[in-house]
């Protein structure tokens, strides 16, 4: 390397990192400098809430599924958040960053788990130690699946479906078709997922039909336990989010998970999977979702909006909070305030 070369190196932290894709570039491949500067300002607001984070107190640790109208993951907004989600710690608490989705993620995906942690922070939400994305944690879930009882399913989604309107099947739940296959059967159907490229998924054996948890809001909660997926197949495998969250959970420390109550039927799969790894399963607190004025789930597809488009932080605080049934202008003020008894069990109506 030349003194030239090194004079023009670079110098400081890594940030960012991200591949330019061909939409990003004109007829002769050249990058719009639009799209550079908008990578610049990236990096220098995650920077930014970095130090901002660096200087604050840390506290307990609690995972929140689904903060506010976005996705602490890297997903990108999905589904709609429990009310008021991003504030849902204990007063002493504060919030940890989720991992990111289980197959490795593009240029695109890295730059909205990018953007989402900094709107975390924006909330006045910090987290412990690093964060963990799901795309680095693969030999962890080796470990986990190596002790738990599985079989590999070759059934595609339109098999489960037509299964699923058996007389005797329960909506919703596997039906067990691969369980009981013979070795030559398997043999069989590994070979025709060979041919068409694919692999078969990992199932959970079940030794149970149901397992209770209990829930802050709901009490006493008993929900099914199918032998769910805990690796996808296909051409595009990878990590299923229930094997994922009980490991990463488990490692971070999470004994709090406050998240919206369309997932609450996933919390005994969730803690049963817990139990057979040696797992002690966190408290629960499954909260009302926000819904549009129609009484439904909000969704992009139906005009949701995400918190940058909701205006200024403090704005959409004082709408998180209002949601709660508080006023308050800060995460910190509407945590010393908040106390899970008091949730509503009805869900918030979104007129924004």
């Amino acid at each position: 390397m030349t003194e030239t070369d090194e004079a023009r190196r670079p110098s400081g932290d890594l940030t960012v990192r991200t591949i330019a894709m061909p939409a990003d570039t004109n007829a002769n491949g050249d990058i719009f400098g639009g799209w550079v500067m908008s990578q610049m300002d990236l990096a220098a607001g995650v920077r930014g809430a970095c130090a901002r984070l660096r200087r604050r107190r840390r506290h307990g640790r609690v995972r929140v599924g689904g903060a506010g109208l976005v996705r602490p993951d890297g997903a990108g907004p999905r589904r709609p958040g429990a009310p008021g989600a991003a504030a849902r710690a204990r007063p002493g608490r504060a919030g940890r960053a989720g991992a990111a989705a289980g197959r490795r993620p593009g240029p695109r995906s890295r730059a909205a788990a990018e953007r989402q942690l900094a709107d975390l922070a924006a909330l006045g939400l910090d987290w412990d130690g690093e964060v963990i994305y799901q795309h680095d944690r693969d030999a962890a879930y080796e470990q986990a699946l190596a002790q738990l009882p599985t079989y590999e399913c070759y059934c595609s989604r339109k098999d489960i479906r037509e299964a699923s309107r058996a007389p005797h099947a329960i909506p919703g739940q596997y039906p067990g078709t691969c369980r009981n296959l013979t070795e030559d059967q398997r043999a069989a159907k590994r070979a025709e997922l060979a041919a068409q490229n694919r692999q078969p998924a990992l199932r959970l054996l079940a030794d149970v039909p149901t397992f209770t948890i209990h829930d802050a809001l709901h009490g006493t909660y008993t929900g099914d336990v199918d032998d769910f997926i805990l690796r996808r197949g296909g051409q595009d495998t990878g990590w299923a989010y229930n094997l994922a969250v009980v490991v990463d959970d488990a490692f971070q420390g999470i004994d709090q998970v406050v998240r919206g109550d369309d997932l609450l039927s996933s919390a005994p799969r969730q803690a049963y999977l817990a139990s057979l790894l040696g797992i002690e399963p966190p408290e629960y607190i499954h909260v009302p979702l926000v819904l549009n004025e129609s009484g439904e789930r909000l969704a992009k597809r139906d005009g949701a909006v995400t918190m940058r488009e909701m205006g200024d932080v403090g704005d959409v605080v004082k709408q998180l909070a209002a949601s709660l049934g508080y006023e308050a202008h800060s995460a910190a003020e509407l945590l010393a305030q908040f106390a899970p008894d008091r949730l509503s069990p009805e869900p918030y109506i979104w007129r924004g």
